[in-house]
């Protein structure tokens, strides 16, 4: 199979879909693989280590949306990429398409089958190609908060950890998945006052017994939101519903009553965000203020960590960029329910039901789709 890396365009973003690790495994599987000339270089995967692990090296993403079957990405296909697209083309990336009706319908108009990293399952009832991604950002989310309180960024002027005689900042974790979690751990490494709030009983259960007096769990109601929201330091969103938008948890009016210079990191604005004052940011223009309270939005949060965040994508990756290569796309899909789950567009036809609830669309269930071929 002919697989194509483009360069990824969007704004800061680094990452790059396949590694020459990665490169060399499919090659030794009888694949050719096509990356975008300098595709690698800001993370230091350059051209030359490409063509030491089997590929070749192209000018253009034209040349490479042109020839290949099968294209792995990272971020979602930009307004220039789209057109680019080919029917019966394989999509393989990050789509997040309940908040994006655009994007949906390129892909849609495309033909192509787009399969996104985000709703792809295993075994466990997890998300193993959203998971490492969710570890970096969750980590980063403190250290974008932490940055973000400082007085010359609009912040509060305070140290998460606080120092002798002077209090901890307050920090509130909505949501206690692998985002909230990871976010939660380094929160407490740096001594902050941390609270996680879940509608989980049993994850409430297992963060309290792993963490104890470390960490204060509580079962989120409306009312425990704006009770903990209201009057913490730091606020990270860290709310997922698979494929489909995230809720909004946060209203304008509590946020208005929040303290002036408090922080909202809004993890969840892949998927629309979970504050009701959250729009997407980028890594070059990361914050804005909204009655005083500072907000971090940024879209591609692993991308400021793009070489750590591309090993780590391609570690969960490339087991499934494997079989699409060595079964094609029909087999790969059918034979694999997890990968299946993942199919968000087939020729034409939405195929996620969450994606479609939230755009108002009609879906076809993708097994149903493939059977009929």
């Amino acid at each position: 199979m002919r697989i194509g890396v483009p360069k990824e365009i969007k704004i800061h973003e680094s990452r790059v879909g396949l590694t020459p690790t990665a490169v060399r495994e499919l090659s030794a599987n009888g694949h050719q693989v096509m990356v975008q000339k300098n595709a690698g270089f800001q993370i230091d995967l350059s051209d030359d280590k490409y063509l030491s692990a089997g590929a070749e090296i192209v000018e253009t993403p034209q040349e490479i949306y042109a020839k290949a079957d099968l294209i792995v990405k990272v971020k979602e296909p930009q307004p220039s990429e789209i057109p680019l697209l080919r029917e019966g083309q394989v999509l393989f990336t990050y789509l997040h398409l309940a908040p994006d009706p655009t994007q949906t319908k390129g892909l849609i108009d495309s033909g192509c089958i787009a399969i996104a990293y985000e709703t792809v399952t295993d075994s466990f009832g997890s998300l193993p190609l959203l998971a490492p991604m969710s570890e970096v950002a969750g980590r980063m989310a403190i250290q974008a908060g932490a940055h973000a309180l400082e007085l010359d960024q609009g912040g509060r002027g305070m140290l998460l950890g606080g120092v002798s005689g002077v209090p901890a900042a307050r920090v509130v974790v909505i949501g206690g998945g692998v985002v909230g979690t990871n976010a939660a751990r380094v929160a407490m490494g740096v001594e902050a006052h941390v609270t996680v709030l879940d509608k989980s009983i049993h994850r409430l259960q297992q963060l309290d017994f792993q963490y104890g007096s470390r960490i204060n769990t509580v079962f989120s109601t409306v009312d425990a939101v704006e009770e903990y929201v209201a009057t913490a330091d730091l606020v990270i969103g860290a709310v997922l519903v698979p494929g489909g938008a995230a809720p909004k948890l946060v209203s304008r009016e509590l946020v208005s009553r929040m303290n002036r210079g408090a922080v909202l990191v809004d993890v969840a604005i892949d998927q629309g965000g979970c504050f009701a004052t959250s729009r997407p940011t980028s890594l070059a223009d990361p914050i804005f203020t909204v009655d005083g309270v500072v907000h971090y939005c940024v879209s591609n949060m692993p991308g400021a960590v793009a070489r750590t965040s591309t090993f780590a994508l391609n570690n969960a990756t490339l087991p499934f960029v494997l079989a699409l290569a060595n079964k094609g796309y029909h087999k790969a899909l059918t034979d694999d329910p997890h990968l299946r789950n993942g199919l968000n567009v087939y020729r034409g036809r939405l195929t996620h039901e969450a994606v479609a609830r939230d755009l108002g669309l009609v879906y076809m269930p993708a097994l149903e789709l493939l059977a009929a071929r």
